[in-house]
């Protein structure tokens, strides 16, 4: 347990005699079962070479047999007593740091699913929300009245973000009364990394669809904006991705939203562990919000 903490091992084998402890850290089911399979396949492979290995000292042991038993024929040797190969028996015994043998992946990809869905859909709402104000008039006569930027951004902040609260408040209470998932960690903690995803994905869509002139041009902005980063939240490990792929991660908020919620909800860790993702899901909020006050100087006209 110690090491798996220390080095984020996906698992680690001791051996006492006959007896093997494997101890899976589980927190990724796709490497727990390729841990357990390659365990297996050398577990076979031992035995195919131990049973080789008997084969051929039972062809000696046959050979010197033989031999002896002609010279017994003439009274001039004894038989000898045929010997027994014997081969060690081993037996697993399997641990996990987190989770149960009953975990599968769905435990790992619910948690990225989660933070996913409500990035999703409050990125298209809010975007959306916006652009029909534009096309409407609404904003533009908005703008013309003694109201601050700040104002009108804050004022669709928190008029969206209501409905931006109630959307994660039923898609994680959804999450965890119906899927039932395994929970190591806070659910308060669930609730606020997703919230921030929310308020993240709400000051992007308003950021984005000022780039937009039609629901269209917003929807064609999803492929390009939201669907690259799901590959960044851990369904793919970063860490085989090429090289030059890598440090883009960094810069997605969902990676961040993905590894806080896989933290809490699959290993049990706390925000005072996982403050960096805290830290860069609120700084990648106020990079967008400081951005939507610089873009919508551009639609004021008096």
């Amino acid at each position: 347990m110690a090491l798996i903490n220390a080095h984020d091992y996906a698992g680690v084998l001791t051996q006492d005699g006959d007896k093997l402890t494997l101890t899976l850290a589980n927190a990724d089911q796709g490497k727990s079962t390729i841990l357990k399979q390659t365990l297996q396949a050398a577990s076979i492979k031992l035995k195919m070479q131990a049973a080789a290995t008997a084969l051929k000292t039972q062809a000696t042991t046959l050979q010197k047999l033989a031999a002896a038993l002609k010279q017994a024929t003439r009274g001039a040797a004894q038989i000898p007593e045929p010997q027994q190969q014997k081969t060690t028996d081993y037996t697993l015994t399997t641990h996990y740091r987190y989770g149960s043998a009953d975990s599968t992946y769905f435990d790992t990809m619910l948690p990225i699913l989660m933070g996913f869905i409500v990035f999703f859909f409050v990125f298209l709402i809010s975007g959306i929300a916006l652009l029909r104000e534009r096309t409407t008039g609404t904003l533009y006569r908005l703008l013309a009245t003694p109201v601050r930027r700040g104002e009108i951004i804050g004022g669709y902040l928190l008029g969206y973000g209501i409905f931006a609260i109630i959307q994660t408040l039923l898609i994680v209470g959804y999450s965890l009364l119906v899927f039932k998932i395994q929970i190591l960690g806070s659910i308060p903690a669930i609730f606020l990394i997703n919230l921030l995803l929310a308020f993240t994905a709400l000051a992007l869509g308003l950021l984005i669809s000022t780039f937009a002139n039609t629901e269209f041009q917003m929807l064609q902005f999803i492929p390009i904006v939201v669907i690259p980063q799901i590959f960044f939240t851990g369904l793919i490990p970063i860490d085989q991705m090429l090289g030059w792929l890598q440090p883009i991660a960094h810069v997605m908020p969902l990676y961040y939203g993905a590894n806080a919620l896989t933290g809490i909800i699959a290993k049990g860790q706390s925000l005072a562990v996982l403050y960096p993702d805290v830290l860069a899901l609120f700084g990648f909020f106020l990079l967008f919000l400081g951005l939507n006050l610089l873009t919508m100087r551009k639609y004021r006209q008096v």
